[in-house]
């Protein structure tokens, strides 16, 4: 089953484990590590990411690492660009409003 992207980022344990694994590809044992968790319970997490294609698996070895897939990711920032330009668009707004306000005080 394929899992929106945004159900996977939804949760803090998966967007913490994007973060660690955005900085270099990580086994499953050393992503545990950094939760007070179990193993299993971050394996699921991996589960989801991997099914929403955000993160990929290279074996290295007798080693599994997983690895950040950057394109996926574009997907969110494509959704969020919207946004960004409303944000924008009203902080120029404000910014206007309040030279306006500056100049009626001088």
């Amino acid at each position: 089953m394929r899992r929106d992207i945004f159900q996977a980022i939804a949760d803090p344990t998966r967007r913490a484990i994007i973060g660690l694994i955005a900085l270099q590809a990580m086994t499953p044992n050393a992503l545990a590590e950094h939760f007070d968790t179990s193993r299993q319970a971050v394996s699921k997490h991996i589960k989801i990411l991997t099914e929403c294609e955000l993160i990929k698996q290279e074996q290295k070895g007798r080693e599994i690492y997983y690895r950040l897939e950057l394109e996926k990711m574009k997907e969110i920032d494509i959704w969020l660009e919207q946004f960004r330009k409303m944000w924008e668009t009203r902080f120029n707004q404000l910014d206007e409003v309040l030279s306006i306000m500056k100049e009626q005080k001088q």
